[in-house]
């Protein structure tokens, strides 16, 4: 997708330089060319052999460098760029961006630009939230800059919070978004769900799993670059928001049910929640105290409404395709066969959330897409990557557009 875009990638001083090591390599398997400004900061976390190594191009560093400024170098590698990328995006680059500085080749560059600039911030929490920081960020989004995460977790400081440089397949994801202009899915509808839901006992506790919404919500961001109107219906979780996508927040697999049926009709709809089977009969109204000596309070069950099963009805709001997940434990694929033909579907992702396949809040993922043409058996991927695959496989099934096949 990106075969002959041109990146400039500005890596400063932040722990997660690292990081963009990955993210140059990844770019080039998309057939992206990049080159590099290194900071001096930059410089203390990564080296210049490196990043040329990888880039197979010079690396920048130098704002007086007299061979690169004979030829105006800090305009050139501006406009020789399709794209200009800052990942890390430390604070002390943010603050420099917004007051216009150009103290260093990096933020040169960056004020003498004209194409569109990407930032992925990296930074300590206390940092990310400070006012300064705040105003520095919406200064720069109001003149067009595209930001990318960052994500929350802990961090090299041992602090937890909102911070963390986004993955670099996630940076790839906005990269491609802004680059890219094929949109195989316009004028479709999509339906996503993700993440687990919670099924209250009582007012205190819920029943509940260990889904973390992050492959549903990579699916969802997937179809939105691809054009895609998508809405996401999404339980509990604490993966940020994709860009770009409706999202409505759930709890119980009643209220997901029927935030499924409230969106209206759709061209497609992938059901990647792990919603809960069951849920109190009768919940309680207030907390179930625990009595010294009493055996526990017995629990009756009742079954939840099968989302996929009632999206999968026929009739003519039933999207042209449902996508269904079967999380398995055993005989993966067997089930995951026996399931799309109870549940009626079309297709069904098939995966192992074994404990020790650490797929359920983990970051990547082995499927098997199963459909009525056979199973395909996919290799382990990041679950963007998953993602990716699943939309293009989308949109290969639609074909062309709705606008472009009404005239034919």
């Amino acid at each position: 997708m990106l075969h002959g875009k041109r990146v400039l990638l500005i890596v400063t001083g932040g722990i997660a330089a690292f990081k963009s090591l990955d993210l140059i390599r990844r770019l080039r398997e998309r057939g992206a060319s990049v080159r590099c400004v290194l900071t001096e900061a930059g410089a203390k976390f990564v080296t210049p052999l490196s990043l040329q190594a990888l880039t197979e191009e010079k690396v920048y560093s130098d704002m007086f460098s007299l061979t690169d400024e004979s030829e105006m170098g800090h305009i050139q590698l501006s406009r020789d760029a399709d794209l200009l990328v800052v990942a890390p995006a430390t604070a002390n680059i943010l603050a420099r961006m917004a007051a216009g500085m150009a103290d260093d080749l990096a933020a040169t560059v960056l004020l003498a630009t004209d194409k569109p600039v990407l930032a992925a911030p990296a930074m300590n929490v206390r940092m990310w939230t400070h006012a300064a920081t705040v105003a520095n960020v919406e200064t720069l989004k109001k003149r067009g800059v595209t930001f990318v995460g960052p994500n929350e977790g802990a961090m090299a400081c041992n602090e937890f919070g909102p911070g963390r440089m986004s993955e670099p397949l996630e940076i790839v994801a906005a990269i491609e978004a802004l680059l890219t202009s094929e949109k195989p899915l316009a004028g479709r509808r999509a339906l996503v769900t993700s993440g687990p839901t919670r099924e209250a006992l009582d007012p205190v506790r819920y029943i509940s799993n260990h889904s973390s919404g992050k492959q549903g919500h990579a699916i969802a961001h997937a179809l939105a670059r691809l054009g895609a109107d998508v809405t996401l219906v999404s339980g509990p979780v604490v993966v940020p928001d994709p860009a770009g996508v409706r999202v409505v927040r759930v709890d119980s697999a009643d209220q997901m049910l029927a935030a499924c049926l409230a969106a209206g009709a759709v061209d497609v709809a992938v059901c990647a929640a792990a919603v809960a089977d069951w849920k109190a009969a009768k919940p309680a109204t207030a907390k179930i105290k625990k009595k010294t000596g009493a055996q526990p309070p017995a629990l009756e069950l009742a079954p939840n409404p099968d989302i996929l099963a009632t999206l999968s009805k026929p009739g003519a709001k039933r999207p042209g395709l449902v996508v269904g997940f079967a999380a398995e434990t055993e005989e993966v694929v067997a089930n995951a066969i026996e399931k799309r033909t109870r549940k009626g579907c079309d297709w069904i992702v098939a995966n192992d959330v074994s404990p020790a396949k650490g797929t359920f809040g983990g970051e990547r993922n082995t499927v098997h897409l199963i459909s009525a043409k056979g199973v395909e058996d996919w290799p382990t991927l990041a679950k963007e990557e998953v993602a990716l695959r699943l939309a293009g496989r989308i949109a290969l099934h639609f074909g062309q557009p709705p606008k472009a096949q009404a005239a034919e």
